[in-house]
């Protein structure tokens, strides 16, 4: 569930983590879960269908979004703009950010957005996860968005892993070179927690990881997502 502590702000506990007040009652998981698969939804995917007008870079207006959700569906009568700050600050891998009353996803979109997140401190090496059988064809041809606007990368291997895993049996780890795409001028951007984002990874910058992952490393990844 998600709590306010007054001296610290929005936690997901039943106490603040830094104080150990109970703190005020914002949501229940299922209220937190319902309101953060549609929030996702609509920032990334499906704005027009709820005629939520969206600008060039993801924003939208925080309290017309709330008003249409609370008018558009019943689950959601409670729903006041606190309830979404709490949401967008205590969301672990930082899918939202919040600013000057609008709010945006950081990462994940169908819709064409023209994203203006952080270039700094990117990794040498960030990593994308694949199949056997797609392999082949990225290390050749490159990796360009499918069913998103931008190409997503990890910032670890271990995060690709898990990644992967959600996708595949057998997922086949890709390294890039982030370090020779940006001395070529290209374009790379930190999204969510340990989220990357680009317009495309060239054949040039990919290369097999020197690691991948086991049987058993793919299988307690899918039984520990069962048990959340």
């Amino acid at each position: 569930m998600i709590r306010e502590c007054e001296e610290h702000g929005y936690y997901r506990a039943e106490e603040c983590p830094e104080c150990g007040e109970r703190g005020k009652f914002i949501m229940s998981d299922e209220e937190s879960v319902n309101l953060g698969k549609t929030t996702a939804g609509v920032l990334r995917h499906f704005h027009d269908k709820y005629s939520i007008e969206m600008d060039d870079r993801g924003w939208i207006d925080m309290e017309h979004f709330v008003k249409v959700l609370r008018n558009r569906q019943k689950r959601f009568h409670w729903l006041r703009k606190y309830h979404v700050k709490a949401l967008v600050a205590t969301d672990e891998k930082n899918r939202y950010q919040y600013e000057d009353g609008y709010i945006r996803a950081t990462y994940g979109h169908s819709v064409e957005v023209d994203l203006d997140l952080p270039t700094d401190d990117i990794p040498d090496k960030l990593y994308a996860p694949t199949t056997e059988k797609e392999s082949e064809l990225l290390l050749e041809g490159g990796i360009r968005p499918s069913d998103r606007t931008y190409v997503h990368l990890s910032g670890n291997y271990d995060s690709a892993v898990e990644a992967g895993a959600y996708r595949s049996d057998q997922p086949v780890i890709l390294t890039v070179d982030a370090e020779a795409m940006i001395e070529d001028g290209k374009k790379i951007m930190e999204a969510g927690k340990g989220v990357y984002l680009t317009e495309e990874v060239e054949p040039e910058y990919l290369e097999l990881s020197d690691e991948q992952p086991s049987d058993e490393e793919v299988e307690e990844i899918k039984e520990d997502e069962e048990d959340d």
